[in-house]
């Protein structure tokens, strides 16, 4: 047994230790380097460049509200901002 414990395998040790009885969530070293975005990729895009309204999940979203609201299953109010909604729920009783 040497003199003086290695102080590098010493916190590897430690490190597995953590690891296996869930007090870190992983092995820092298990992770694999993260690749560089590439061109096209959601990551490789400049934030704020995309209009996510002109989207296609956007489009079906803002349809299904429409037809929502033109059956009457949606009170216009729920579109409203909650600071400009009325305070209280309508009333069905006679005032």
């Amino acid at each position: 047994m040497p003199q003086k414990p290695d102080d590098e395998q010493l916190a590897r040790r430690a490190e597995a230790e953590r690891v296996e009885n869930g007090v870190d969530a992983y092995d820092p070293e298990d992770v694999p380097a993260a690749a560089p975005p590439s061109e096209g990729t959601p990551t490789g895009r400049t934030p704020g460049t995309e209009d996510v309204r002109r989207s296609g999940q956007y489009e079906s979203e803002r349809a299904e509200v429409d037809r929502e609201l033109a059956r009457g299953e949606l009170d216009p109010d729920q579109l409203q901002a909650r600071k400009d909604r009325r305070n209280f729920p309508p009333t069905r009783y006679d005032e």
